[in-house]
């Protein structure tokens, strides 16, 4: 059996989770998930524990178990605690500021590059050079932060744009001079 998906979800003080068929709801204290299960697995509610088991050992419901488990898991943690990613950028006269609900980007284009917050998705600016992604949904904050990381991803030869905190950037030689 899978090692994710027999671990029972803790769901803590505060937050309400609904199974209603094939759609899971998660309600804290930041706010409300949903997500759609497949009808196959079974969910169960036992005191503050959630139980994602399977009916068979098919291929599918294996593929399914797990991952169903880390979808609910990731729902629970983000109506509590929230996900959060950060960016940084480099690169002379490169900058982020916030303006309202609006990020503006000044990464190199003759023009500054405007993006607005979502309703879930929030933007801040530490500093000039850093920008921090937050919201419940985690996929969605990956996804939010990968388009910021789009609109200048990081160049081998000076390691210019805007990249992941903690991310490696592969670096390359410059042309070699007459010998």
């Amino acid at each position: 059996m899978s090692r994710i998906g027999r671990k029972p979800i803790v769901i803590p003080a505060g937050v309400e989770v609904k199974i209603d068929g094939e759609t899971v709801k998660v309600t804290g204290p930041k706010g409300t998930l949903t997500q759609k299960v497949h009808t196959g697995l079974g969910l169960e509610v036992e005191g503050n524990e959630l139980k994602v088991s399977r009916p068979s050992d098919d291929r599918q419901f294996r593929s399914l178990h797990g991952l169903t488990r880390t979808l609910i898991n990731n729902m629970v943690t983000g109506v509590t605690e929230g996900f959060k990613k950060e960016l940084e950028i480099s690169g002379v006269g490169y900058r982020a500021q916030k303006n309202g609900n609006e990020l503006v980007l000044n990464v190199g284009y003759s023009n500054p590059v405007k993006i607005l917050d979502t309703d879930m998705i929030t933007t801040e600016v530490p500093n000039p050079q850093r920008i921090v992604v937050n919201g419940i949904d985690k996929q969605a904050v990956g996804q939010f932060a990968a388009e910021i990381r789009g609109v200048r991803p990081p160049e081998p030869y000076k390691g210019k744009g805007i990249h992941y905190v903690g991310e490696y950037i592969i670096r390359k030689e410059g042309k070699a001079g007459k010998a």
